[in-house]
């Protein structure tokens, strides 16, 4: 079976699905490799590198896609790429299927197989694969560091003969693999660290890591579901900036991490909290790609709005794509290995993690 690995086209993006240590041990498990040329270099991994371990160069991405069974991708295919691909191939990458109807249907009218990484199970046993939390853990850490750089003091307290340097404060809106790595990293420079996460059961984790947990009391409007927020009424997101307000006023950084799968990011820090803020502080808007979760962030821009700098990276983890592409090709790996051998898949439909993570198959749209 031959994997083809394109290199990514959508702007600003430095990672490769597959490493040249993963490409090697697919083609020891029987798989044949094809890698467009240059595919790996925005991740440090040279071409030669990939020949070196047994695969092969494609100059033709046209060819690449029209002659592969399988496609590793890490983003999205665009409605060109899917169009390149042969009739029953598969394709496995981020999919984001609830915003990317069209995409959906591009592939379902292709005869294209299309497995979405974002879509796998959130279940012990699928660990190993899950790229969500492995791009996510990167990008919470790298949060800290571009807040850090743009912040105009340092984090710890430091008491010199010229005098006391107060430590900075950091506020964390959500409490999961990036906002839990985030805390640990702006600890471990020296900060004062609160957090705010409308699940009180992260309470104890986040306390864990040296953080503050603001309690925000809970409503019957939440709804989560595999570990996730899939709903939050708009009342509770008022009574959570309310509470908020005071913290994110004294901060010298907010950091937000709030997302909801298939739907907009909720709003947590209003123009009025911004103004609230001391001159010079920073906010770095993790959720900006999917509306923001401050109404004032945009897309792949940092800004200066009422002397707060608010950074909008929409791609965090491409800032570390050797680290980033190394993860994400272990999680790939492991998924495909579980969903193939190198005579095939095994299309277990009723099996959790392929059922979960599915959404076409045979020209049917199953998500």
């Amino acid at each position: 079976m031959l994997i083809g690995v394109p290199k990514e086209t959508k702007e600003f993006e430095k990672r490769v699905a597959i490493t040249p240590v993963v490409a090697e041990q697919l083609i020891k498990a029987g798989f044949s490799v094809n890698i467009e040329v240059g595919a790996g270099l925005s991740s440090y991994f040279s071409d030669d590198q990939y020949v070196a371990v047994g695969a092969t160069l494609e100059s033709d991405v046209n060819k690449l896609y029209a002659n592969s069974d399988v496609i590793l991708k890490v983003n999205a295919p665009s409605p060109a790429e899917i169009g390149g691909m042969k009739s029953g191939a598969v394709l496995l990458s981020f999919m984001w299927a609830a915003t990317n109807p069209e995409l959906v249907d591009a592939c379902a009218a292709k005869g294209i197989s299309a497995f979405s990484v974002d879509a796998i199970p959130r279940i012990s046993r699928a660990q190993k694969m899950d790229a969500l939390s492995s791009q996510a853990n990167l990008a919470g850490y790298k949060s800290v560091i571009l807040a850090a750089n743009t912040l105009g003091k340092i984090f710890p307290l430091l008491m010199t003969a010229a005098g006391t340097i107060k430590p900075s404060k950091v506020v964390i809106f959500g409490a999961g693999v990036a906002g839990l790595q985030a805390i640990a990293t702006a600890k471990r420079l020296g900060a004062i660290v609160e957090v705010t996460d409308i699940r009180p059961e992260t309470k104890e984790q986040v306390e864990s890591l040296g953080g503050k947990f603001i309690m925000v009391k809970g409503d019957a409007s939440i709804k989560i579901e595999g570990g996730y927020v899939k709903g939050v009424s708009e009342e509770f997101l008022k009574n959570q900036q309310e509470l908020v307000a005071k913290h994110v006023s004294e901060a010298d950084i907010v950091i937000t991490t709030a997302l909801i799968p298939g739907r907009k990011a909720p709003v947590l820090v209003t123009e009025d909290m911004v103004k609230s803020m001391r001159f010079g502080s920073v906010i770095v808007d993790m959720a900006v790609e999917q509306g923001g979760n401050c109404v004032l962030s945009e897309v792949n821009k940092t800004v200066v709005k009422h002397g707060v700098t608010i950074i909008g990276e929409s791609n965090i983890p491409s800032l570390l794509p050797l680290n980033a592409s190394d993860l994400y090709a272990k999680n790939i790996q492991t998924f495909l290995l579980h969903l193939a051998t190198k005579d095939g898949f095994k299309w277990e439909m009723d099996e959790e993690i392929t059922k979960g993570s599915l959404i076409t198959h045979q020209g049917q749209k199953l998500k």
